[in-house]
């Protein structure tokens, strides 16, 4: 986060006199107080500087890398996920390749009825099949995807921080969202409800760069 020359002497001033009002403040750099409010609000919102009612404004002490890595930490994968695009084990090869083209993804996650994660496909896997000579026309995904229990998943209450440590761990493109539901027998099984990828995840950064969260 980049400081603006205002903002890094409001910082001084707090450091070395907080907690201090702002009206104080205001009177130090001889400005109105109307006119630092963005300032304040900027400081306070990232966290370097906190605020009581009575008291007034002082240092929190906190790094903007801290910041960041606290912010990371708050922010959930249902705040960010996107919607999957899924298919059935059943659908061929030719069809998987057409459905990652038109929607631009790189990762298709296969389903069974009701939504329930059965497999993972990714551009590695199509690629492979579609440079070995056989008729993808006919060859279902199942011959080539990754199976439970072989798949990475996140869960929406998950950390990013946490699911984008499994997407540079597992060197994967994009994690299935899944919800455990539990069938009538008791066996979990794993509903996909969203897709976290790299770009999620970009997009992110993005927006904390600019302020948007």
């Amino acid at each position: 986060m980049q400081l603006t020359k205002r903002q890094e002497m409001i910082l001084d001033i707090v450091k070395k006199e907080g907690p201090i009002t702002g009206e104080q403040i205001a009177e130090r750099l001889n400005l109105t107080r109307a006119t630092l409010r963005p300032d304040m609000a900027i400081l306070t919102m990232s966290g370097m500087l906190e605020a009581r009612p009575r008291v007034g404004y002082f240092y929190s002490g906190k790094k903007p890398g801290r910041i960041l890595a606290e912010k990371l930490h708050q922010i959930t994968v249902g705040d960010v996920k996107s919607v999957p695009v899924a298919v059935s084990e059943q659908c061929t090869i030719y069809d998987a390749v057409v459905t990652m083209f038109i929607e631009d993804v790189g990762t298709l996650f296969v389903v069974r009825e009701g939504g329930f994660l059965e497999g993972l496909l990714s551009r590695k896997d199509l690629l492979k099949i579609t440079l070995g000579g056989q008729d993808i026309h006919k060859l279902p995904v199942g011959v080539v995807m990754t199976r439970m229990p072989n798949i990475i998943y996140t869960e929406p209450e998950e950390s990013v921080w946490e699911a984008a440590r499994k997407i540079i761990t597992h060197e994967v493109d994009a994690l299935p969202v899944v919800r455990v539901v539990h069938q009538a027998d008791g066996t979990p099984e794993l509903e996909v409800t969203g897709r976290l990828s790299k770009t999620n995840i970009t997009r992110l950064f993005v927006e904390l760069g600019e302020g948007d969260l």
